[in-house]
């Protein structure tokens, strides 16, 4: 029997694809078999239902704390995030130079840090995009005036800007991992999709790139 995927084959997207994140969470829901799983459990064998029902009492305890790593890698980013504002506008001050700087970016990073509201994560994408238009902006700036760059203000809060920016990038792929693993526990069966269901839990969206930024990443840099 042929392989069902064959790198040989000729039906090849010679395009290639772009992948992008759906924004969408998806609910668990407790279907009818769920439903006569339990009823079993506890009508026709009393001790598995006192059983399965401890083991639902961990199941939530073990869903709670993954909620609180994930709140924790989030407000890890929000932290690099605000500390890179800081420089950003420091730079913007060095530079003399009218940038646009949202005066509310501050102010929307701490209200929304270490919430549980999943519109956060829409919200925390928005706020990154905000901040790359920014460095955008003083980059060019930087670009523009060629002879600020030996100002060793600009260079060190520059070299802050790169640094915070791979601290960023680490924190969001922890941030994903641990997203990960509450997606897939949610709809373990059938102890943590069950109490996921009763607790009206969804899945969680991860940290993506913006149109912009993808578009950028397609370009020609040499």
């Amino acid at each position: 029997m042929a392989n069902e995927l064959d790198e040989t084959s000729v039906e090849i997207n010679e395009q290639g694809r772009d992948i992008n994140v759906i924004q969408k969470q998806l609910e668990v829901t407790k279907t009818t078999g769920d439903k006569v799983f339990e009823i079993i459990l506890w009508v026709l064998l009393i001790i598995p239902g006192i059983v399965f029902w401890f083991k639902k009492k961990g199941a939530k305890e073990r869903l709670d704390q993954q909620q609180q790593r994930i709140q924790a890698a989030a407000s890890q980013i929000d932290n690099y995030m605000e500390q890179r504002v800081q420089i950003l506008k420091n730079c913007a001050k060095l530079l003399d130079k009218s940038v646009n700087l949202d005066t509310n970016l501050l102010t929307k990073i701490a209200a929304y840090r270490g919430g549980v509201n999943p519109e956060n994560d829409t919200v925390r994408n928005q706020i990154s995009e905000n901040i790359e238009t920014i460095n955008r902006a003083i980059n060019v700036a930087v670009e523009n005036y060629p002879n600020i760059k030996a100002h060793d203000q600009i260079n060190e809060a520059m070299q802050q800007n790169a640094y915070l920016q791979k601290e960023i990038t680490a924190a969001r792929d922890l941030y994903n991992d641990s997203v990960l693993k509450w997606n897939k526990m949610i709809f373990d069966w059938p102890t943590y999709k069950i109490v996921a269901a009763e607790n009206h839990y969804t899945s969680r969206i991860p940290f993506t790139a913006s149109k912009e930024v993808k578009e950028e990443a397609r370009g020609t840099f040499f």
